[in-house]
Order: structure tokens, then sequence, then C-alpha cells
């Protein structure tokens, strides 16, 4: 991808608190036209907050910010928006009960006139097949009904939409952490056509493998601010690991801990048969195995997921379970957290029984498991009783995983759960599952980053609503997956 010398955005001395946290300590950034720029860093190191600053939904304490050459002193979104400045978020900002072309007529006014639910449809549905062919989705779908996936592909579609005004700069936050493998690969090609046709793209990701592959040039954010900016042929893994700040153990000694070889002859944990599977490979769980769910993403895993977390608490035809099941969701806005509450009461929500008191709840106990446990999942905060929505989402990730760690549960049920989690917290947790399993714990992982398969014992893969392999720990990588997924479709 050619890179232009014309800067077209340049944030100067950005600095922005929230009450005693600093989230921006005076950040100098910029992108030129036709330039992917990469954005990396640990969760808590600023990376969101600076993206709403640009994209005018935060306004900075202090700092320039420099549009096209002007200085913006009446900044907004509406402004950004003018600007040709768009941003996909990490936490979706759909309409849940508005249907796609809805969600498109919100974000381009212009469209009026008796047809214009058609044309708004027309609009998104279009772009949709340009950047993801055969997604299967409608104009007139509710978005509360679409998977996590779909909800992200409209929400990257409906940001490279036009219709009175241009999109010079596209924000990407963590566009991908929602979709497999074969979807992201689309985006990604989507995403360098459109720089090499001038549109300039800021790619936030915690694959760095996409971020190396995708981006002209990387910028490395740490504890608020920028501290490496470079030429992405500068870097490698190691060397972006590093400039973030370094994790504890490699990736290769994470990947090859203790990993048990063949099939467990320990007891069954979980036994479940997908329901639109009669006949064929059925899933299970022995204790203290980890069970990869794979596949295209919608395909049936997390609804057998549900099916299996159901079954714990009333019977279920198809599904056994001989043990008590917590879930770490991975659409933490929906099914995660509870808005209203604190860090400590989102952690300690699932261990009620050895919180008590007598009759009600011990404070003291609450605050002593939700201190311990950030002590030791690393959750970035200076108060364990601040609200659980003043965490960034991949810590509002970690206070998920906390409170199903912390739990009695003996199966935990892991719904494409490392969604905008770092690689230094994800090599953390790695660990954590290999030893919660070798006490005995059962896990069931669904995700759709290839990589993290390699952490389990063995991997289902799911096509319609069904189990159509299962693969040995040795026969897993990203195209056996892939080639799974499609056997016999048309």
């Amino acid at each position: 991808m050619a890179v232009a010398d014309v800067t077209i955005v340049s944030l100067d001395g950005v600095e922005k608190s929230f009450g005693a946290v600093r989230a921006l300590g005076g950040v100098n950034f910029s992108v030129s036209r036709s330039e992917c720029v990469g954005l990396v860093g640990h969760n808590g190191a600023g990376k969101s907050t600076l993206m709403h600053v640009l994209a005018g939904t935060a306004a900075p304490d202090k700092g320039r910010i420099v549009i096209a050459g002007v200085e913006q002193r009446q900044y907004s979104a509406a402004r950004a928006k003018d600007l040709g400045v768009r941003c996909v978020f990490q936490e979706l900002s759909l309409c849940p009960n508005l249907t796609v072309a809805e969600n498109a007529r919100v974000f381009h006014p212009a469209l009026r006139g008796f047809n214009w639910r058609r044309k708004a449809g027309k609009l998104i549905v279009d772009k949709l097949d340009e950047i993801f062919p055969d997604h299967g989705i409608g104009a007139s779908d509710l978005i509360q009904d679409l998977s996590i996936g779909r909800r992200q592909m409209v929400e990257v579609a409906r940001a490279f939409t036009v219709s009175d005004r241009p999109a010079d700069l596209v924000i990407l936050d963590e566009p991908t952490s929602s979709l497999d493998a074969h979807t992201a690969g689309q985006l990604l090609a989507f995403v360098r056509r459109s720089v090499a046709n001038g549109v300039s793209c800021i790619f936030i990701s915690h694959i760095l493998g996409e971020v190396l592959r995708n981006c002209d040039r990387i910028a490395v954010m740490r504890d608020g601010k920028v501290v490496v900016a470079d030429r992405a042929e500068a870097f490698d893994r190691n060397k972006l690991i590093a400039a973030m700040g370094g994790v504890h153990q490699s990736e290769r000694e994470v990947n090859s801990a203790s990993v048990p070889t063949g099939r467990s002859q320990a007891p069954v944990r979980v036994r479940a048969l997908p329901a639109r599977q009669s006949e064929g490979v059925e899933l299970i769980a022995h204790e203290g195995e980890v069970i990869g769910l794979a596949g295209l993403a919608g395909h049936g895993q997390t609804d057998l997921l549900l099916s299996i977390f159901s079954a714990s608490t009333r019977r279920r035809v198809g599904v056994e379970v001989a043990a008590p099941v917590a879930l770490v969701a991975g659409d933490r806005q929906s099914d995660g957290i509870f808005p209203q509450w604190s860090i400590s009461e989102n952690i300690g929500v699932r261990s009620l029984s050895k919180l008590r008191d007598g009759l009600l709840i011990s404070r003291r106990r609450e605050d002593d498991l939700a201190n311990a446990w950030r002590d030791k999942i690393k959750i970035r905060t200076p108060d364990m009783h601040n609200n659980i929505l003043s965490l960034s989402g991949g810590n509002q990730q970690k206070a998920l995983f906390a409170r199903a760690l912390a739990s009695d549960a003996a199966i935990v049920l892991m719904d494409d759960p490392m969604r905008g989690v770092d690689f230094g917290t994800k090599l953390e947790v790695y660990a954590l599952i290999r030893e919660e399993a070798r006490a005995g714990r059962t896990f069931l992982w669904y995700t759709t980053e290839t990589d993290e398969l390699k952490n389990c014992d063995h991997v289902y893969v799911f096509r319609n609503g069904a189990i159509v392999a299962d693969l040995a720990r040795d026969e897993i990588s990203e195209e056996r997956v892939i080639q799974s997924s499609f056997a016999g479709a048309h």
C-alpha cells in the first residue's frame, strides 16, 4: 500500500482524564492520506479513549485536533462526520430494536422521501455484498436478532457507506474480534483495497499478526501515551510485545504447557448432541479437558453452549450435564455484565453462597474475593467499587473471567471470551485455564481465533448447526478448520 505525504489528521498533546483515572497523558498521533495505521497496546493503554476523542464522542481536556490542516476548536461527533471521520467502536453502536436498513438511515439522514427505507436497505446491503460476500443478512432483519458477528459486519459496512458525505478516515476498533477467520480475511482484504483507493484507516487489534500484515505504520500505546511509532516493516511480533510492555510467558510456553495427549479416561462431565443433529458426532467433555468449538461464526456453537448452560438447571433432551456450570459470555454488554453494579459485585454474583454472612452478603468477603482476582488477572482499576462500565472493554471481559473462575463451577463455558482482550492477558488466561484444567475443571471453549484452538485437547468443528469434524490437537490448523467448515457446502 502506497502512503501519501498529506497528513489528514493530527492530534497534538491530547490529554483526557475520567475522575482520578488519567486515560491519555499528552498523545501525539497522525494519519496520512491513503495510509493504514495500526494502533496496539494492552487493555487500558488508552487506545479506545483516543479514538473516541478523534471521533468526537469524547472531548479532550487539553490538546489540539487538526483535520485537513484546520484546527478544530468546536469538535463533536457531527462535526467529525462532516469532515469524513467514521468510527467502528469496539462496543457496537447499532440500535438493537431497529432493522439493518433503519440503522443505515440513522447514520445517513440525507436518505429522505417515501422510499427512504428501500434506498437505505440497498445502500447497506450493497456494501455488505462488497465486503462480506454470502453474508446472509437482510435489510429488514432486526439488529437484536443477529449474532454478534453479524452485528459487527453491519457496523463495519455502515461505516464505509457513502451518501452525501465521503468517508476519508475510518477508525476500526477491534473490527475482527467477533468474526471467524474466513470473514475476518474478507474484511482485511477490503480494507487493503479501500486504502489503495485513497481512504485512510486506523486499525486497532489485539491480534498482532493482523496488524503486522495489513498496516503501513504502527503506533504503540502504553499508560495513556504513544511510546513508539514506526513503519510496520520495523516491527515483528516480539518487538511489538516488548514495546507494549512485554508479557511474563511466551506463547510457545503456554501452548505447550501440560497438554494431555489422546482421549481422557476421566468421568464424562458433558454429553451433548446439537439440536439440528439427530445422529452422528456427539460432543463429549471429560473432567479436566479443554474442548474447542470452531467453524464459521453463527453455525451453532453458541446455541449449543447455551443449551448446556440451560441443562445445568433443568432437563433438556439430548444434553447431559454432571456438574455446576458457569458461562463467560463473549457479548459482554448484552449477556455478561450488570451495568448498574460495581466491579466487585459483578465478580461476586456467581459466588453468593460463599460470600454470605448469615442471611446477608458480607462486603468484606466480597471485597476480598474481588481484590484477589483483580491481582490474579490484573484488572486495571484504582477501586473495585467503581462501576463496571468504568473499565475498558478488555478489563470488563477480565471481570467476567474472574466471576466464572472464582465460582464453584466445575464446567466453564466460554463463548468467544477473548474478544477485546490484549495479547499479554490472553497468554496469562491460557495458562490459568490449563492450571484449572489440571485441577479437574472442564472447559468448553468457542473461539473465532484459530491460534486459541491450539490450547485445546481436541476440537469440534460446526457447520449449519451440526458437528462435522472432531480434530485431535495435532490436527488443528486454520486450513483444516476452514476446510471442515465448508465440507459438503454448495
